[in-house]
């Protein structure tokens, strides 16, 4: 941007391009929520954090749920950590010191969490900047980051409205099962005040179809539904019912690590790639919208030509 007028110019006045600075490249922050249990969120979460990290993608997993599903599926054991999502929404801790650092694979860390995170919808309650305390904890640390991925709790309370003010967009896994399209109107309100309020950004960025089984006409009826109501923002794979899928999270293990062969490993792989082509086409976006001329630079410039005297044109 180009602050104040240009006085003169010593050659014939051009409409020169202004380029906007490129911003510093900043990690995407995906909040992972659906306020109906088992939809698949923390499955999601951690098997699609776990193949990004295969991709080489930076990536950071919060867990955000008092029940700390994506911690101990990550293979984090509480004996792993001290400090955790609890301290950092408290203030007592910065991310940097509660993270445990990569989990499994070398571009995946995790900020693991307990069951005391629940006492966060009390402790806070009364706090003036309680539903900003993540997005404030985020800051000094995202640009290391290319993704950043949130498991939300199966509510709409205040941890989950933190994350959603902390949040770039919204990851919502649909279950392929009945009323699974219904159930998703009081999330989508609590959007509509979140942006109306304190994250007017935040967007429902894409949707992931999970315990699709092909045999079943609801699955389909599900599939098509959700594609005719959110368009492009509906991941092209879904994720299919699989053992394999369900078990790895009794060993500790992503589903990458525990069989990269099964249908549930490739499936998320192939989310994550999906997921890592958006993110490449918007950040593209990004791009060319800075470089872009700025519409109300040149008319300044123009204007300023046009109310220039002619002598100070001249050499």
């Amino acid at each position: 941007m180009v602050s104040g007028r240009v006085s003169s110019y010593t050659s014939p006045p051009q409409s020169t391009p202004v380029a906007k600075p490129v911003e510093k490249h900043v990690g995407r922050i995906l909040a992972i929520a659906n306020q109906k249990g088992g939809v698949g969120k923390t499955t999601t979460a951690v098997n699609l954090a776990a193949s990004l990290a295969v991709a080489e993608q930076r990536t950071l997993l919060i867990d955000a749920d008092p029940q700390g599903n994506a911690t101990s599926g990550c293979g984090i054991s509480r004996d792993d950590f001290s400090l955790h999502t609890y301290d950092v929404l408290l203030g007592e801790a910065t991310i940097d010191q509660a993270l445990v650092r990569s989990v499994q694979f070398r571009h995946l860390d995790v900020l693991p969490t307990t069951p005391d995170l629940a006492a966060v919808e009390v402790e806070l309650v009364d706090v003036e900047d309680r539903v900003s305390r993540m997005r404030d904890a985020l800051k000094p640390i995202r640009d290391r980051y290319d993704v950043i991925l949130i498991d939300c709790p199966p509510s709409l309370g205040l941890i989950t409205l933190n994350m959603l003010v902390a949040a770039d967009a919204l990851l919502i896994p649909l279950q392929c099962e009945y009323y699974a399209l219904e159930g998703l109107s009081q999330l989508l309100g609590t959007v509509q005040r979140v942006q109306d309020s304190v994250n007017p950004a935040l967007d429902v960025d894409s949707v992931l179809l999970t315990m699709y089984d092909a045999r079943l006409n609801l699955s389909r009826q599900v599939a098509a539904d959700a594609r005719e109501h959110f368009g492009e923002k509906v991941f092209q794979t879904v994720i299919p019912r699989n053992i394999r899928l369900a078990e790895a999270p009794s060993f500790g293990k992503p589903i990458v690590v525990y069989d990269v062969a099964s249908v549930g490993a490739q499936a998320y792989m192939a989310v994550a790639h999906e997921l890592i082509k958006r993110l490449a086409t918007e950040k593209s976006e990004d791009v060319a919208a800075a470089e872009a001329p700025s519409d109300s630079t040149s008319g300044s410039i123009a204007n300023d030509a046009a109310s220039t005297p002619a002598s100070e044109h001249t050499a």
